[in-house]
């Protein structure tokens, strides 16, 4: 099959019209981002952030336009309400690599009542402060510990620019769209999951805009048939930018894991995204140590190479729960690039039960405190 052109998508882009500006979709520069993959096209429809609510039918015509193509067996349009124009209808695409715009200080739009996921009961954020610090290792294998529990979980990959959770679980091919407006999440392990990392090429750079990145993970929440579940672990890129600001404002968080490493400069990053959860309101479940020591396999000698105890000393300072210990050990490394997280392919071992724990626990808080969180309240100072 012969694969599809750009030439042909914007072609076929350009009979789509925007009724309330008379153009088509090429012609008012909304089209951006464009990404094609064998028979697999994605890209941004650009709009006003005061037309955003009344455009996804736009959307939709755009992506039935492009699937309707020969050789595009799935198309993908995320659509975002980005920049503000002074008098114009008609925006040009900005080259790539242009970081977003600055608003005036104190523009941070407030939170109204965001509605939940229908069929998710909860949804909890695995975050750290920095890259570097095991949290997407950490992720996986909670999500399948909480799955051992009993419970049914779903795995979602927040990382747009890194996504790894496919390679984590050794899942390769394409989420599928039966009815053309949600997509089914691939399965991995037992738990459904969804990442950026499916729908393009693994060694692909992602240079999208912050407002583009929201749009995508909104769509990667809301636009997924997730089914019943009880939990939705969602693995948070580092830091604390637009994704985690986009979590906080859109969707009802039962609560945040921090992650960290033992020394002190990880340790001054975690206290960064403890205190941003902690600003919009969304509960801060615990701090895990990651890669908190090790041990020689052949002669049993510990080290505590990135010292010891950091984490656990912070959470008492910050009055929040210490969840435990995972250790720097290779298997957890071995078993996370093969594909057979450590929980799910080696389940009596000691790394495996410490992950195991500390899901018991998280259960347990999401049991007692209830699925139903409070809604975030942005705080501006």
């Amino acid at each position: 099959m012969t694969e599809v052109t750009e030439a042909q998508i914007l072609n076929a882009l350009r009979q789509v019209v925007d009724n309330e500006h008379g153009r088509n979709v090429v012609d008012l520069g909304m089209v951006s981002g464009l990404v094609i993959k064998g028979g697999n096209v994605g890209f941004v429809l650009e709009v006003r952030p005061e037309e955003g609510p009344r455009k996804e039918p736009l959307r939709k015509a755009c992506e039935q336009a492009v699937a309707a193509l020969p050789g595009v067996t799935s198309a993908t349009v995320v659509l975002t309400a980005e920049r503000v124009g002074k008098s114009e209808t008609a925006r040009p695409a900005a080259p790539h690599g242009h970081g977003p715009s600055r608003g005036k200080p104190g523009a941070e739009p407030t939170v109204g009542p965001r509605p939940a996921i229908p069929g998710i009961k909860s949804i909890i954020a695995v975050a750290s402060g920095k890259g570097g610090v095991g949290k997407s290792t950490t992720a996986v294998n909670l999500a399948l510990a909480l799955a051992q529990t009993g419970r049914k979980v779903g795995l979602l990959d927040a990382d747009i620019y890194g996504p790894s959770i496919p390679r984590m679980l050794g899942i390769t091919g394409k989420p599928h769209s039966p009815d053309g407006k949600h997509l089914h999440p691939m399965q991995g392990w037992g738990i459904p999951c969804m990442s950026m990392g499916f729908l393009v090429p693994e060694d692909t750079p992602m240079i999208w805009r912050g407002p583009m990145v929201m749009s995508a993970l909104e769509q990667m929440l809301r636009d997924v048939s997730w089914g019943e579940l009880d939990v939705l672990v969602v693995d948070m890129p580092p830091g604390t930018g637009d994704a985690q600001l986009t979590m906080a404002q859109r969707v009802p968080l039962a609560g945040a894991v921090i992650v960290s490493t033992p020394q002190d400069i990880a340790l001054l990053d975690a206290r960064k995204g403890l205190n941003m959860f902690r600003r919009v309101d969304v509960p801060v479940l615990g701090i895990v140590e990651n890669m908190s020591y090790f041990c020689c396999p052949n002669c049993g000698h510990r080290s505590e190479i990135f010292a010891h105890g950091g984490a656990r000393k912070t959470a008492a300072e910050l009055g929040c729960d210490f969840l435990g210990e995972l250790p720097l050990n290779i298997a957890i490394r071995e078993t996370s690039d093969a594909g057979t997280p450590i929980v799910a392919s080696q389940p009596d071992s000691e790394e495996a039960k410490a992950y195991l724990a500390i899901a018991r626990q998280i259960g347990d808080k999401l049991d007692r405190d209830g699925a139903a969180p409070k809604m975030p309240r942005i705080v501006i100072q």
